[in-house]
């Protein structure tokens, strides 16, 4: 073999080995890293959605556009919290995708993304109910983590690099906590409801509770009473709807009233039906003196802190009745209980549960 030969023979083989270990590198690689990903939804202007709609047929729910802010239209156009959704569109938005899979239509009802078969289906409308684009999320992919979708318009199916996860109901865009009141700014608390009324007061030190009007040779039910007494706190509901046509049908013959030490009053007023507790919220600031300040006289900081607290109260019961006032809440069981306790579930004999001496 001559020289010329040899040469070539090196070159090969140097070529050779080169090729060897990029394919080793690339093989190496993960599959995000070898195959780049894109966007699903691409152009998406959140700015020029008029409205979003989860699911179909009895399941539908729209998030309407009212201004800046989005209602829930399936509850009587209640508030959407605008953070839900904002994680809502970028969640939508956020979808990676880095294989295509097919786009026959007749494959759509085997891969889960047709409308009838989704697991999850997001359309975004404009605001004359024009479809902008939309998302249908169908089966996982084997046992991996990816999930086809498919873009609505269109009949090209994907696989997501991780499985979108869409809350899809109501209630999930909407702030459900209806107050919460720090137990040591409670002054007092009423109960009323056609039998019998009582009133429930902070002891001096703040953290007993005293009955007005305990019965003799009685005393308190620690858990019972400080469960009525901190009832408002972290109260949330399980369903609203608008007040005037939901109040024909239900009799507010119950009130709960809690008292707060900066004048600040919670009223709940109370209706039952069947096995359901429905409220009202109202709120009022019963100070009524006017917050002035004198030309010429200089105020302390305590009398200026002071005055700044009457104003942030006072604004802040003034919000919570404009938010509350139209709506009719459903809530719990549990809460139900604390609201409407009866007085004798409050108080027991003073002797029960004591040893008997001998």
């Amino acid at each position: 073999m001559n020289n010329k030969k040899l040469i070539i023979l090196g070159i090969i083989t140097v070529c050779m080995i080169a090729w060897a270990i990029v394919q080793a590198h690339v093989a190496n690689r993960p599959r995000a890293e070898a195959q780049k990903s894109a966007s699903l939804i691409q152009g998406l202007d959140p700015a020029n959605i008029g409205s979003i709609v989860l699911g179909t047929g009895e399941n539908e729910v729209t998030l309407k556009r009212n201004g800046r802010y989005f209602v829930v239209t399936n509850k009587d156009n209640y508030p959407a919290e605008s953070a839900d959704i904002n994680n809502l569109i970028s969640s939508c938005l956020d979808i990676k995708v880095d294989e295509f899979f097919t786009d026959n239509p007749s494959n759509h009802k085997d891969l889960g993304v047709t409308e009838e078969d989704a697991k999850y289906i997001v359309k975004f409308l404009k605001p004359d109910s024009e479809l902008l684009a939309g998302v249908i999320i169908g089966k996982g992919k084997d046992q991996g983590q990816g999930a086809f979708v498919r873009m609505i318009p269109g009949n090209k199916v994907h696989i997501t690099l991780k499985r979108p996860w869409i809350k899809d109901k109501a209630l999930n865009y909407i702030d459900r906590e209806l107050v919460s009141v720090d137990r040591k700014n409670i002054e007092s608390v009423t109960v009323s409801s056609p039998d019998e009324t009582y009133t429930l007061n902070a002891n001096d030190e703040g953290e007993g509770i005293i009955l007005a009007n305990l019965p003799t040779g009685k005393k308190l039910k620690d858990g019972n009473s400080e469960a009525v007494f901190t009832a408002l706190n972290n109260l949330s509901f399980e369903d609203v709807m608008k007040a005037p046509a939901t109040g024909k049908e239900l009799t507010f013959n119950r009130q709960f009233a809690c008292r707060l030490k900066d004048s600040t009053v919670y009223t709940m007023k109370i209706a039952q039906k069947s096995d359901k507790t429905f409220i009202t919220c109202q709120t009022e600031f019963t100070d009524k003196t006017p917050v002035t300040k004198e030309e010429g006289i200089v105020e302390s900081e305590e009398e200026l802190k002071k005055k700044e607290a009457k104003l942030f109260a006072k604004d802040k019961a003034e919000e919570f009745s404009l938010k509350h006032n139209n709506w009719v809440y459903e809530i719990s069981e549990i809460d139900a209980g604390n609201l409407t306790k009866k007085l004798s579930d409050l108080f027991e004999d003073e002797n029960k549960g004591e040893k008997k001496a001998g």
